[in-house]
């Protein structure tokens, strides 16, 4: 894989998935968003990858929001397209079977605040600072912020965030259940790390039988997610791997697990 915006390195089983545009903090413009979705993709057809972690390059920003001088001129034609694309990559990394990690090093806003809660999971630095304040610039959220945001936080916070569009620092995110964990700056990549490879070693299929139901079953009634657990649960027990991890619990002894 070949790209101009992105960094992308392969760790045992992880794939590392870095914005490069520190001049502009990392901002999302339309290069970068199809970049970034080419990689999901790409990675998503790569069976040894069991889990994606996503950071931004530099100390200042994870990302810090959508490209404002290549959005300020846009049509509403145009902007109609740009926030489709920004949606067609949250989804897709929303969607991603394997585990995905947000490390947010710095300033997560706007549609960087958006892709990071596209992912599974959050692990902010001390220095991480999240925020929707899209209404300062006289627009919205455009890159699925307003439902996901909600999902994250619930209705009332989520408008009391969007509607004043403050920017909150990591120890708030982390109380109102934006991120997992708040570790030093040198430490945030690790962690994501740990936390990888800790998911990485359990059942694939299980993992993404369980990232399906989360996903679905949040939107829908209870018995309804239920029944969709039910149906999950049983079909894993056609696999090889349901079969090696019961068998190498009654055994004492780790699984080995192929996916399949």
């Amino acid at each position: 894989m070949s790209f101009e915006n992105l960094q992308i390195a392969r760790e045992e089983g992880l794939a590392l998935v870095t914005v490069n545009r520190p001049k502009s903090l990392n901002a999302l413009n339309r290069a970068t968003i199809a970049e970034l979705t080419r990689a999901v993709d790409e990675l998503a057809a790569d069976p040894s990858i069991r889990a994606l972690i996503l950071t931004g390059a530099g100390e200042k920003a994870f990302v810090a929001g959508a490209d404002i001088a290549e959005m300020a001129n846009l049509t509403s034609p145009e902007a109609l397209e740009f926030s489709r694309a920004g949606h067609r990559l949250c989804d897709r990394l929303e969607a991603l079977p394997i585990p995905t990690l947000a490390a947010v090093n710095g300033f997560a806003l706007g549609g960087g605040c958006e892709l990071a809660l596209a992912c599974d999971l959050i692990v902010a630095s001390e220095k991480a600072r999240f925020g929707q304040p899209e209404v300062s610039l006289g627009v919205i959220p455009g890159f699925g912020g307003n439902g996901r945001l909600t999902r994250a936080v619930g209705v009332q916070r989520a408008r009391e965030l969007i509607y004043t569009g403050d920017i909150v620092d990591a120890q708030s995110a982390l109380a109102l259940g934006l991120a997992v964990a708040v570790v030093p700056p040198e430490q945030v990549l690790d962690r994501c790390r740990d936390i990888a490879k800790r998911i990485a070693q359990k059942g694939p299929l299980a993992i993404a039988q369980a990232k399906r139901v989360l996903r679905t079953g949040a939107d829908l009634p209870l018995d309804a997610a239920n029944a969709l657990e039910t149906q999950a649960f049983a079909a894993l027990f056609g696999s090889s791997d349901q079969k090696e991890g019961m068998k190498a619990f009654l055994e004492k002894r780790p699984p080995h697990f192929e996916g399949r």
